[in-house]
C-alpha cells in the first residue's frame, strides 16, 4: 500500500475541500441504471461470472481518477491519495443470511483479476466469517451486490461529519427495459472530495470500459 499527501492548498479542489469538511460535512450519493446488454452477453459467451467482469470494471474506473482514491488521515491530519484501491466485496450464504467479506486486489490485467477474485469468492463460502478491518485494509472501497431486487433508489448513511472518502458502489439485478438489459448502479462519495460531476462520471467511465471490454475481449 503506497500513497502520496496532497498539499491542501495547491489542491485543485481547496474551496471546496474546506467547505465540505469544516462548514457543510455531507456526502453524495447517486443511483442509475447502465445498459449491461454487452456484458451479460460477453459473460455468457466467455462462459464468466457476469459479477467478476463488472466489478473488474468497476476497480479499473475508480482507479483511474486519483479523486475516487482519496483518503483522510485522522491521526495525522492528512489528505492523502492512493496509488491503488481494492475492493471489499461480499457473498451471502443463504442458510446464514449474513454477508461474509471478500477482500479481492485489483489488477489491471484482467485474467489475473478474475482468477485471483474467483479464489477469493470460493475462499470467503468456505470461511463464512465477516472480517473487514479499516486498519488492515485501509485502501479499500465497498463494493456491494443487491441480488434480490432490481431497485430504483439507494442511499447509505454515515455518521454526521464523519470524513470517508472511500467510494461505496452497490448495484442491483439488470432486468430487461425496451429490449435491453438494464442495472441499478449506487454511487456514494463524500462531498469534499467529490460533486455530482465526479459522481455522474462514473457511470460515464463504466460504459466506456464496458463496451471496450466486450469488444476486446477482456
Amino acid at each position: 500500500m503506497n500513497y502520496r499527501i496532497i498539499d491542501r492548498e495547491t489542491y485543485y479542489r481547496k474551496g471546496v475541500y474546506r467547505h465540505f469538511t469544516e462548514d457543510c460535512k455531507c456526502s453524495v450519493s447517486m443511483t442509475a441504471r447502465i445498459d449491461v446488454t454487452d456484458l451479460a452477453a460477453y459473460s455468457e459467451r466467455t462462459g464468466t461470472r457476469f459479477y467478476i467482469n463488472f466489478l473488474y470494471l468497476l476497480s479499473k474506473v475508480l482507479n483511474s481518477r486519483d479523486d475516487y482514491k482519496m483518503d483522510y488521515l485522522y491521526n495525522t491530519d492528512e489528505l492523502i491519495c492512493y496509488d491503488v484501491i481494492n475492493p471489499c466485496h461480499y457473498v451471502f450464504p443463504a442458510d446464514t443470511e449474513t454477508c461474509t467479506t471478500v477482500h479481492s486486489y485489483y489488477y489491471e490485467d484482467y485474467k489475473k483479476f478474475y482468477e485471483n477474485a474467483l479464489r477469493d469468492l470460493e475462499n470467503a463460502k468456505a470461511d463464512r466469517a465477516y472480517r473487514y478491518d479499516s486498519d488492515k485494509y485501509p485502501n479499500w472501497f465497498d463494493a456491494s451486490y443487491i441480488s434480490w431486487l432490481s431497485y430504483d433508489s439507494l442511499n447509505v448513511e454515515l455518521p454526521d461529519g464523519y470524513l470517508h472518502f472511500a467510494p461505496i458502489i452497490n448495484w442491483g439485478k439488470y432486468r430487461e427495459e425496451n429490449g435491453r438489459l438494464m442495472m441499478p448502479v449506487s454511487v456514494r462519495l463524500n462531498h469534499a472530495i467529490a460533486d455530482g460531476f465526479l459522481v455522474a462520471n462514473v457511470y460515464r467511465l463504466l460504459e466506456k470500459e464496458m463496451a471496450v471490454f466486450c469488444r476486446s475481449g477482456g
